[in-house]
């Protein structure tokens, strides 16, 4: 034994030293680099949902207006929206109707708005970041909100500058939470110049570095595939320089450039899967969320078919692992936070035996790798977070599994010992 250490150790010694230091300095800059573009998940908690609301529909009451809304539709059609209940959860989602019906609301300056005179158009951005402002203080308003903007073409940008300028005047600045949605993207370059923008009113308002995160919406194909063959999307990312917070998926506008009929545009349609797939894994582990997009079948004629397309369309979005989509309607709540609070109090019943038997290293008939615990855990936590289940809830199940733990699961760090 002796012997073959000593050879062991002597065949260590070949490697030349200073080939050694290269490789060394290769791939710590690769290390590096890498870190840099894929970051992780990072602390954000990501909304389950964005509603959209018409910039001449949008109010300080809004929010409210759109939870009582839903309450009522829920009522009325109550004994229908059981039978999509699987977990017992409409009790829940009543409450959070009433207590905090949208996560993320986004007044809208382009095609829910339309073309205005610049009077009009300058008078809505104004009463909009004033509506925007009264948010942020009020009881049970939206964590985050902002605007979705006209795009960045030659006949539409102008406009588009100007209302996001007059948006933040009517509002006193960038508040926390604030977000805009750039509509259209077509190209990477595209992104730098929002990047500029972002930069320029930070200057001349007088903001630190950085105070601006944008959204891009993938609504063309040629932000799937750009002209040489390449999938443009990383590359946009990496143009924002930190500053994109999410993808928004464009469901019409793609899929009417596809050359799909009327009759056949849907979340559900393959053209919209595809690209939907491709933002998917150019964002994964860069930090940058996947917004799935919106039906235009809303609970009005036929509220109970609505409801149930809407259901159906939500638990598929979740099990693809996109865990936020529009809202154009206030009896989308329903079904949004139905299915959301659903699909998580499931996931959570399977994941809680799992990480328990990871923590244990005991087998259970499963054998879970880290990565399944980084999936299972961070599953947890969003459910957590949307309050499909609660910590204590979780506690009451598996002591061990505090949020410190999950999180550190969910980072592949060793879980603190003083948890378990």
């Amino acid at each position: 034994m002796a012997d073959r250490q000593g050879r062991n150790r002597r065949v260590s010694t070949h490697l030349p030293e200073h080939i050694r230091a290269r490789i060394d300095a290769v791939l710590d800059s690769v290390d590096a680099d890498l870190r840099a573009r894929y970051p992780g998940q990072g602390d954000r908690v990501q909304p389950v949902h964005t509603a959209y609301v018409a910039a001449d529909r949008a109010t300080a009451d809004t929010p409210a207006d759109w939870g009582a809304a839903a309450l009522e539709l829920l009522h009325r059609h109550a004994d229908f929206l059981v039978g999509l209940d699987a977990t017992g959860s409409l009790p829940a989602v009543r409450r959070r109707l009433t207590d905090q019906p949208i996560q993320d609301l986004r007044i809208d300056f382009e095609d829910g708005y339309g073309f205005r005179s610049d009077e009009e158009e300058d008078a809505a951005a104004i009463a909009a970041g004033k509506a925007l402002a009264s948010w942020a203080d009020r009881p049970g308003a939206p964590a985050s909100f902002g605007v979705r903007t006209k795009g960045l073409a030659a006949g539409e940008r102008r406009r588009a500058l100007r209302t996001l300028e007059l948006v933040l005047d009517g509002a006193g600045g960038v508040l926390p939470g604030f977000v805009f949605t750039v509509p259209k993207i077509r190209a990477a370059e595209q992104v730098s110049a929002i990047v500029d923008l972002c930069s320029g009113l930070e200057r001349g308002h007088g903001l630190p570095d950085h105070t601006l995160r944008f959204e891009l919406q993938i609504e063309s194909p040629q932000a799937i595939i750009a002209p040489d063959g390449t999938a443009p999307i990383a590359r946009m990312i990496s143009l924002a320089a930190g500053r994109c917070s999410a993808l928004h998926f464009g469901t019409y506008d793609y899929t009417a450039a596809c050359g799909i009929a009327a009759t056949d545009q849907a979340l559900d349609h393959p053209a919209a899967d595809h690209a939907k797939s491709v933002m998917q894994v150019a964002a994964a582990q860069t930090g940058v969320w996947i917004c799935d997009g919106s039906t235009q079948i809303v609970p009005d004629a036929d509220p109970e078919a609505a409801f149930a397309n809407h259901h159906r369309l939500v638990d598929r979005a979740l099990r693809r692992g996109y865990y936020q989509g529009w809202d154009m309607h206030p009896g989308h709540l329903i079904t949004r936070w139905l299915a959301t609070y659903d699909f998580f109090r499931t996931a959570t019943a399977v994941a809680v035996p799992r990480l328990q038997a990871y923590l244990d290293r005991r087998c259970g008939g499963v054998v879970d790798e880290p990565a399944t615990a980084e999936a299972l855990s961070t599953t947890v936590l969003r459910g957590l977070h949307c309050a499909a289940t609660s910590e204590s809830e979780l506690l009451d199940r598996a002591p061990e599994l505090t949020a410190d733990v999950l999180a550190a699961l969910a980072a592949r760090r060793t879980p603190p010992q003083e948890s378990r």
